[in-house]
């Protein structure tokens, strides 16, 4: 045989082994999507995914569940969260009372009755309002605390009360007033919205109030459980221009690693554009300032942009999503952090759920909550391989409260991210964060918004199946939402 057939025959044979060898190994040995690797995702929260609306559960309170909590207060207690809402339901008026709802684990959850059956006749006598807002419970002195509002809609004719019980489930005897408000009184804060909160010395707080004059804090006598200033509406933490630009449902919690107390508020119309906003403050009094440092003291025209936005009306893919995500309730259980608050079905947008949320920290000492609602996750070291994939992605915009969609993007195993702009990348640079570069000439700071963000696994909710999520903010203060898209 010649030389140059021989030639030939070797190249065409080698041909035949290294090609299909390249594409069976450039199959097999590529990065995977779907690829879980050292992480423990948590597991379905149900048997069968779960109804956003359903009619069957209107008259069954057994079968409550999280339906129809709005405006949810907190607390852990005995091996039990408890939740306790305002008075609520869809299809007929509310019973009035308090709902109250249990759970061992933070998202299954029991209606296990009322705290009343009317209101006071000093409440109703002030207000005339026949329903209980907005409760909130502490526990002191070896006892449980309960403060509650009734409110004369649309009017500061509003009344601040209290209820004590040697048990979390009751019964409560009510101790009456601690707080009252009425029209050309001289104050300016609407007696509602109460939630007690404990300084790093011991000393108790109510810190309370909505639209009409801002958010105000006041101190508690910690023997009575009333105010040391009956008389006093306290100092003012938080305020927009006028009755247009909503504020309300305050809560403050300290965390002793950050050395800050934070204070969340809810703005704007709670069916609807409902979000919450964060700020901080060294001294339980304030000043509270946003991450670009804007005082919660805001009643100019701007104030829409003052404090960080991070839980807002959201949809993921075709999801209907949910609308009026606000008048949250914090939790700190050992180590862990909660957010809780109430959320409106994109469906029927007067079905009101409780959403638990996972709360994590930035590393410059900022609160961020997982895009998807609680399933026993936790934070978990990551690697580069479990990230590489299709994800959507939700910008929490400071400047429309509307309900946010989602968008596709992709993260490459090269680390460059493809999302129809060229330039932009990712690198994991610690145990769980991601940092996130998105090229955005002439609008992004330096033509980049750089996001750094927490990774944790996740229930998907809206396609029923484990995942892993993404929250954090960029270098003004704006938070993003991501969400990993599995491929089966």
């Amino acid at each position: 045989m010649k030389t140059k057939t021989k030639v030939i025959l070797i190249g065409v044979l080698l041909a035949i082994i290294i090609i299909p060898a390249s594409i069976f190994g450039f199959k097999h040995y590529q990065p995977k999507e779907n690829d879980f690797t050292g992480i423990k995702l948590p597991s379905a929260p149900a048997k069968t995914p779960v109804k956003n609306v359903n009619s069957d559960v209107l008259y069954d309170e057994k079968k409550w569940t999280t339906n129809f909590t709005h405006d949810g207060a907190i607390i852990k207690t005995d091996g039990w969260y408890y939740v306790f809402s305002t008075d609520y339901m869809v299809g007929a008026p509310p019973t009035p009372g308090i709902q109250i709802r249990k759970s061992k684990d933070l998202i299954h959850w029991n209606f296990v009755g009322r705290v009343f059956e009317q209101v006071s006749q000093e409440a109703w006598d002030w207000t005339h309002g026949t329903t209980f807002w907005a409760p909130n419970v502490i526990q002191m002195n070896g006892k449980y605390y309960l403060y509650y509002s009734v409110s004369e809609v649309g009017k500061r004719n509003s009344y601040i009360g209290l209820a004590t019980s040697d048990k979390i489930e009751g019964p409560w005897k009510d101790q009456g007033a601690v707080f009252k408000s009425k029209e050309d009184d001289g104050n300016t804060v609407n007696a509602i919205d109460p939630d007690i909160t404990i300084d790093k010395s011991g000393q108790p707080w109510m810190v309370y109030g909505s639209y009409f004059g801002g958010i105000f804090i006041t101190k508690v006598d910690k023997n009575t459980g009333k105010l040391v200033n009956p008389n006093d509406q306290g100092t003012l933490l938080a305020q927009r221009k006028d009755m247009n630009a909503g504020i309300e449902g305050p809560e403050i919690i300290y965390n002793k690693k950050t050395g800050y107390y934070y204070l969340t508020v809810s703005y704007d119309w709670l069916e609807d554009t409902y979000n919450v906003r964060v700020a901080r403050s060294k001294n339980i009094t304030g000043p509270f300032l946003d991450y670009n440092h804007k005082d919660m003291i805001d009643p100019g025209d701007d104030s829409f942009n003052t404090g960080n936005k991070i839980v807002a009306a959201y949809s993921f893919g075709k999801d209907p999503g949910w609308l009026g995500t606000g008048h949250n309730g914090l939790l700190q259980d050992g180590e862990n952090y909660y957010l809780i608050h109430n959320a409106r079905a994109g469906e029927d947008k007067y079905w009101s759920h409780l959403h638990v949320r996972k709360m994590v920290w930035t590393h410059d000492g900022w609160p961020v909550v997982s895009p998807e609602r609680y399933a026993g996750e936790t934070e978990q070291r990551v690697i580069e391989s479990n990230l590489i994939g299709e994800w959507l992605q939700i910008v929490l915009n400071r400047f429309d409260d509307a309900m946010e969609g989602s968008t596709k993007f992709q993260l490459l195993a090269n680390g460059e991210i493809k999302n129809g702009k060229r330039k932009s990348h990712w690198k994991l640079t610690g145990k769980n964060t991601l940092q996130l570069s998105i090229y955005d000439p002439g609008v992004a700071p330096k033509d980049y918004w750089d996001f750094t963000v927490k990774v944790i696994p996740a229930w998907d909710w809206e396609n029923w199946r484990s995942t892993l999520v993404f929250t954090g903010m960029n270098q003004e203060g704006t938070v993003i939402w991501g969400k990993k898209i599995i491929n089966k």
